[in-house]
């Protein structure tokens, strides 16, 4: 990835328009609705063509001027003291009314992700995904299906990247446990800490910031530097202000909750307080943020399977924002497009997995394999994949006698769908976990 081109000086700008008595050229052009629909960067738009009657130096002014005089400032400074703040675009007010109405949970919302029974199986899933794509974005190698079978069969890592993965699902998993706490440098450590534990160098680097002769400027592998942190010394005076931030200290401006959620990602990856772990920390805070305010929906998504498809525009977006003046509305929109997707994959998966139960509903009616009592204790346990069932709750459902209803259970354990357990003096029976899969494999 490039560095991308540092956009022009706006008073630089401004004053060679005033000097060559352009303005009145220019200025038609500044009040159009065309003149910024979409959040150009300079980068971008100077290989573009500018409309008719001026340059291209002059477009970029007429695009800045609007967007500067409408920035909300935030209490995040860069290393020169200059806050960065963001401009509150029609799509940033658009998406956030998105995701207040889908992931908040002030709507209807799938069955599977309220139904006590099936909403674990779904975090799991997405804890796990997470855990998998936001390590592979951090150089992590372990396949995806490998390290499925290690967080589900509690297997020890056996390399760096497996643990990385591992960590990341304790980490998450520690977020979901602390969301109502507030944030304070003594849980922003332990998060670090539970990301970067075993897979450091120095293992005295995990659970505390970086020291002032430990350099860690963002860099590519050949050497190009893209981003040079504030120094260890101001860390703590940076840290202390931004749980402030994230705790509400900060309401004035108002700032909409997730945009406080998408500053705090871009705070700690700006800061780069620690020798390792700095893009996990940063994602892992993005989700205590969003927890915390009452996103519960969050709790089932994947933003770094979002940015794993396209890593070089998360790292552009960082980018955009440091060389155009601290402008965060780049890394704002980038952002909540990645949550709005994460939110709609999420809905398509859950409405994906209703329908392929639906389908193995329809041939366990016509199933000459097992009976209809059976056909229907599968239905149930397939929505109800926690519930327990006993030999006198099935005849009792059934009115059959005890006999019957034995050999009915008894069937389904023989067949591989359901585990069986001595409790006491009666026989316990629970679906296995993959009962889907096995259903659409069995003949």
């Amino acid at each position: 990835m490039k560095m991308p081109a540092k956009p022009p000086s706006y008073g630089d700008l401004l004053n060679e328009i005033v000097t060559s008595n352009r303005m009145i050229n220019v200025m038609p052009i500044a009040v159009s609705p065309q003149a910024d629909r979409r959040y150009w960067h300079w980068d971008k738009l100077r290989f573009l063509t500018p409309p008719a009657g001026i340059s291209l130096r002059e477009w970029w002014w007429v695009i800045k001027m609007p967007r500067s005089a409408g920035r909300t400032p935030t209490p995040l400074i860069d290393v020169n003291d200059t806050p960065f703040s963001y401009t509150p675009t029609d799509h940033i007010v658009e998406r956030l009314h998105q995701i207040d109405r889908d992931a908040s949970g002030r709507i209807e919302v799938s069955d599977p992700l309220t139904n006590p029974e099936t909403k674990k199986r779904y975090i799991v899933n997405s804890l796990i995904e997470e855990a998998i794509t936001s390590s592979q974005l951090e150089g992590a190698a372990t396949t995806r299906n490998v390290a499925q079978n290690m967080i589900r069969a509690n297997r020890a890592p056996r390399d760096r990247s497996e643990r990385m993965i591992l960590n990341n699902y304790k980490t998450m998993q520690h977020i979901a446990k602390v969301k109502d706490k507030a944030l304070t440098v003594d849980l922003l450590l332990e998060i670090q800490a539970l990301v970067c534990s075993g897979t450091l160098d120095d293992a005295t680097a995990a659970g505390r910031f970086r020291h002032a002769n430990e350099r860690i400027d963002v860099a590519d592998n050949y050497g190009n530097v893209f981003h040079v942190p504030p120094p260890a010394d101001a860390l703590e005076t940076r840290v202390s202000a931004m749980c402030d931030f994230a705790n509400g200290k900060t309401r004035r401006p108002f700032i909409h909750p997730v945009l406080r959620s998408i500053i705090l990602h871009f705070w700690l990856a700006y800061d780069h307080p620690f020798v390792d772990g700095n893009g996990r920390t940063a994602r892992a805070l993005f989700y205590w943020s969003m927890l915390h305010q009452g996103y519960w929906l969050c709790e089932f998504i994947s933003i770094s399977e979002i940015i794993r498809k396209g890593p070089s525009k998360y790292g552009r977006a960082f980018l955009y924002t440091e060389t155009d003046d601290n402008d965060l509305t780049y890394f704002i929109l980038y952002h909540l497009n990645v949550i709005h997707q994460a939110v709609e994959e999420l809905h398509s998966y859950v409405e994906r997995k209703a329908k392929q139960l639906q389908a193995i509903e329809r041939e366990l009616r016509g199933s000459s394999v097992l009976n209809h009592r059976q056909r229907a204790l599968v239905g149930h346990a397939l929505r109800h994949p926690h519930h327990r069932y006993t030999i006198e709750s099935h005849r009792a459902s059934h009115t059959v006698v005890y006999e019957t209803a034995r050999k009915d259970l008894m069937n389904l354990a023989e067949r591989g769908l359901f585990n069986k357990a001595k409790i006491g003096r009666e026989w316990n029976f629970t679906p296995v976990p993959d009962l889907e899969e096995r259903l659409r494999e069995a003949p």
